[in-house]
């Protein structure tokens, strides 16, 4: 089959977009074919702040119903599927959420969370960011580990420090990810990772979110679709091709203040690193362009079946094994 019906066909997950929530993303979701996202619910907010972000994202899911549906389990994916609507997993780029109480876990899996990251750039309670020295994973945070293993919800490490991420793959029992991250074998970046950073989650049964954000990307600002792919396709051929995702990082819609609020500690204290301009790579500017990276992963010698399987089964298979079912 052509491009277009390889991508009409598949299941399309995004394993990581934080762009801004509103009815103009959600149309353009579906004009990209998108079945699935996990969407960011939670950086550095607490306990009560993530709720309340749990609680406006829920009354989005519902206001546009005719698009979306919330995801608590691979069932749900695929009914999305067949809905022609975008599921909307949701997701922590921060276990800073959990605050110092274990029983958070079970109470942000009941509200539909499935995908925690357990640092953001920085130390929390359970380990060490990428932008500081890494102290690594906490003996609370083998606990928050533990818990979370206990009740299927993912460990996140894309912009966890290296002894921690490592410690991580180690101490959990269900498969870990980088949701989103991008090879320094191309290009130098804290948030990148080395070759062996990347076969070691591998061969530990986890799983690599491959991200077009072009401050990690070796063209930076001059990326395009194919740019992207060249990153696919040497973590492809590290990881192998069935722990191998999408998790662009879609930060659509959002201004100049958002991405003031990232780069400083807490969201406010001390400046952590700077972007510079942020575009998207020519030809997947928006998240409707999402048929382009099929269309360039074809173009670029990978199989039909290789497509299918990075651009949505394999984050489905993980799902399954971590979440239980």
């Amino acid at each position: 089959m052509n491009a277009a019906e390889l991508h009409d066909n598949a299941i399309v997950i995004d394993g990581l977009i934080c762009a801004k929530w509103n009815r103009e993303l959600f149309e353009d979701m579906a004009k990209g074919k998108l079945t699935a996202a996990n969407c960011t619910v939670c950086f550095w907010e607490n306990f009560e702040g993530t709720v309340r972000n749990i609680a406006q994202m829920n009354q989005l899911i519902e206001t546009n119903s005719d698009l979306l549906t919330k995801v608590y389990t691979t069932k749900d994916i695929y009914r999305a599927k067949e809905e022609g609507k975008t599921g909307v997993m949701m997701g922590f780029q921060n276990a800073n959420a959990f605050e110092d109480q274990i029983g958070y876990v079970q109470i942000f899996k009941d509200l539909g969370v499935g995908i925690v990251q357990m640092c953001y750039n920085t130390q929390n309670l359970v380990g060490t960011g990428c932008y500081e020295r890494d102290g690594g994973l906490s003996g609370f945070g083998r606990e928050i580990v533990a818990e979370m293993n206990r009740v299927g919800m993912l460990c996140d490490l894309s912009h966890v420090g290296p002894n921690t991420a490592k410690e991580v793959i180690i101490e959990s029992k269900k498969p870990v990810a980088y949701s989103h991250c991008l090879p320094s074998g191309l290009k130098e970046h804290p948030r990148n990772r080395s070759d062996e950073e990347l076969k070691f989650i591998a061969d530990n049964g986890g799983f690599v979110g491959v991200t077009m954000f072009t401050p990690f990307l070796k063209a930076g600002v001059n990326a395009t679709v194919d740019d992207y792919v060249e990153a696919i396709q040497y973590i492809y051929n590290i990881v192998g091709e069935d722990a191998i995702g999408i998790g662009t990082d879609f930060t659509q819609g959002h201004g100049e203040d958002f991405f003031e609020y990232l780069t400083h500690d807490k969201g406010y204290a001390r400046r952590l690193t700077r972007f510079g301009e942020i575009i998207n790579p020519k030809g997947i500017r928006t998240v409707g362009e999402f048929p382009n990276l099929t269309e360039a992963l074809l173009k670029h010698g990978f199989s039909e079946r290789q497509v299918c399987k990075i651009m949505g089964e394999n984050w489905v298979n993980l799902l399954r094994e971590v979440w239980g079912e």
